[in-house]
C-alpha cells in the first residue's frame, strides 16, 4: 500500500520503517487525545457558568429543521445565537429537581431538617435579635395606627408599654416558631426551595456537583491518557495486519480508529466511577468497584457540608418564609400568634382599650404586630456565629444520613448530573479523537 507524505520523513530522519515510527507514535498521539479528551469533557460539564455565543447567519432557519435531542442542547439560544454553556449550569433546575429526588428526599421531610435547627434555639434568637428593634417597632406602630393616643403618654409610660413587649417577647418567640414548627410542611416545600435557589444560583450546583465528585473528575482526565496509551498500541498493530488489505486506505483505519479510541476512553472512564455499585466478580468488571462508591464515606462529608453552607441554610429557610409561595401563609399563621399575644398583654384591660382607642384602631394595632414579627424573621440569619452554629448540626446530620445510603443510591447523585447527557461526551470524544487522527496523517502521513 503507497503511503502519502507526511510533513515529517520521520522515516528517513529515524532510519525506522513505518512500522516501528506508526508503533511509537500513534500511542503517544492516542495517550495526548485521551487527556485532552476527558479533561475538555470534564471542563463542558461545569464551564461556561451563563451562556457565551454570537449571532450565526443560517442558524435561526436551521434550528426547527433540526431534531428535538439537538435543539435541547446548551449550544444554541433564541434568535439565532450559537454558542455554548456548561452541561449542568444549562441544566440547572432539572438536575436540582434530580438532586432533590434521589437525595435530599433520602434524607429527611423539611420537618427533619428543621428539628435539628432545633426550634427552640431558633426562638431565643428571634427573641435575641427582636430586642434591640421592639423599641422603635412600638413607636412605629403606635405613631402610624393612634398617633393622639400615644402623643398623650408621657415619655415613662411608653416605656412601659415597651418595656411589657421586651417582657413578653420570649414568650412570643417560641410561641411563634410552635406555629411554625406544627405547619412547617404547609409553610415550605423543600423541593421548591431548592430547586428555585438553584435556579437562580447556578453556581451553587455547580459548585455542589464539582465538590461531591473532585476526586473521580481528576480521575476521569488522567485516565485518558493511560487508556489512551495501551488504545494506540493497539491501533498501530491493526494498521499493520491491515497493510496488505486491499482498497482500505491507512489514513481511514487511522481516523476510524482514533475516533473510536475517543470514545472508548470517555465510555471507560465513566464506567469506572460508576459501576458497580458494589463489589463485583472479576469475571463482571475488571475493576472490583466503582470508584465513587469506594469513597461514599469522604464524600458524604463534601455533599453535606454544601447542603449545609448553599442549599439548607437559615437564610434561605427564612427566605423561603417570607417571599417563598408559600409566604402567605406564613403571614396568616404569625398573624394569627400575634394578635392573640397582642390580647393576651392588653389582657383585662381589653375591652377599656379598644373603647379608648376604637375599634378600628385596636383591631389596626393588632394587624401592626404583625408586620413588627414579619420585619423581625429576616434578621434571624444575620448573626454569622448563629448561623455557623445551625450550618454545622445541618453538615453533621447530612453527612450521617448520606454515609448510610446504599452505595447504588448514592452514586446517583453524581451520575444523574452526567448521565442525561454522557452520549455528548462520546461524540466530544469521537469528534476529538478524529482531528488528532487527522493531525497524525498530516505529521506523519497516511
Amino acid at each position: 500500500m503507497s503511503v502519502a507524505a507526511g510533513l515529517l520523513d520521520v522515516e528517513n530522519l529515524t532510519g525506522q520503517s513505518r512500522f516501528v515510527v506508526d508503533l511509537v507514535s500513534i500511542p503517544i498521539f492516542s495517550a495526548i487525545a485521551g487527556l485532552i479528551t476527558n479533561w475538555t469533557g470534564v471542563i463542558m460539564l461545569f464551564a461556561p457558568l451563563r451562556f457565551r455565543g454570537f449571532r450565526c447567519p443560517g442558524v435561526k432557519t436551521l434550528f426547527p429543521l433540526l431534531p428535538r435531542r439537538i435543539q435541547v442542547l446548551p449550544i444554541f439560544a433564541p434568535g439565532g445565537v450559537l454558542g455554548f454553556q456548561g452541561f449542568i449550569p444549562a441544566r440547572a433546575e432539572r438536575m436540582a429537581s434530580i438532586c432533590v429526588d434521589k437525595g435530599l428526599s433520602r434524607l429527611g421531610s423539611v420537618r427533619d431538617f428543621l428539628n435539628e435547627l432545633d426550634p427552640d434555639a431558633i426562638a431565643d434568637q428571634i427573641a435575641l435579635v427582636a430586642r434591640p428593634l421592639v423599641p422603635g417597632m412600638v413607636e412605629e406602630i403606635m405613631q402610624r395606627e393612634h398617633p393622639e393616643l400615644w402623643a398623650q403618654l408621657s415619655p415613662p409610660l411608653r416605656g412601659v408599654v415597651q418595656q411589657r413587649v421586651l417582657n413578653r417577647l420570649p414568650v412570643i418567640a417560641h410561641h411563634t416558631m410552635d406555629a411554625i414548627e406544627d405547619n412547617i410542611d404547609e409553610l415550605i416545600d423543600i423541593k421548591l426551595m431548592v430547586v428555585a435557589r438553584l435556579r437562580e444560583e447556578p453556581r451553587i450546583l455547580r459548585d455542589v456537583i464539582r465538590n461531591l465528585g473532585a476526586r473521580e473528575l481528576r480521575f476521569m482526565t488522567a485516565i485518558g491518557f493511560w487508556l489512551g496509551l495501551p488504545l494506540g498500541l493497539l491501533l498501530a498493530l491493526l494498521l499493520q495486519a491491515t497493510s496488505s488489505v486491499p482498497g482500505l486506505p491507512h489514513w481511514l483505519v487511522v481516523l476510524v480508529g482514533a475516533a473510536a479510541i475517543g470514545v472508548t476512553v470517555n465510555v471507560v472512564a465513566i464506567k469506572m466511577v460508576f459501576e458497580p455499585a458494589e463489589p463485583a466478580p472479576r469475571y463482571r468488571y475488571l475493576w472490583k468497584q466503582a470508584k465513587f462508591a469506594r469513597r461514599q464515606y469522604e464524600a458524604s462529608a463534601s455533599y453535606g457540608w454544601s447542603l449545609a453552607h448553599e442549599v439548607i441554610t437559615m437564610s434561605n429557610i427564612v427566605t423561603e418564609l417570607v417571599t417563598g409561595p408559600r409566604s402567605d401563609k406564613t403571614r396568616v399563621l404569625i398573624q394569627s400568634v400575634m394578635v392573640g399575644e397582642v390580647d393576651r398583654m392588653i389582657g383585662p384591660t381589653r375591652a377599656l382599650v379598644r373603647v379608648a382607642v376604637g375599634s378600628q384602631e385596636f383591631d389596626a394595632i393588632r394587624r401592626s404586630s404583625t408586620a413588627m414579627a414579619w420585619d423581625v424573621l429576616p434578621h434571624l440569619a444575620a448573626d454569622d456565629e448563629f448561623t455557623r452554629r445551625q450550618a454545622a448540626k445541618i453538615d453533621a446530620f447530612c453527612t450521617a444520613r448520606l454515609r448510610e445510603l446504599p452505595p447504588s443510591e448514592f452514586m446517583e447523585m453524581l451520575y444523574s448530573a452526567v448521565e442525561q447527557d454522557a452520549w455528548l461526551l462520546y461524540v466530544h470524544g469521537g469528534f476529538l479523537g478524529l482531528f488528532v487522527g487527522a493531525a497524525h496523517l498530516v505529521i506523519f502521513g497516511g
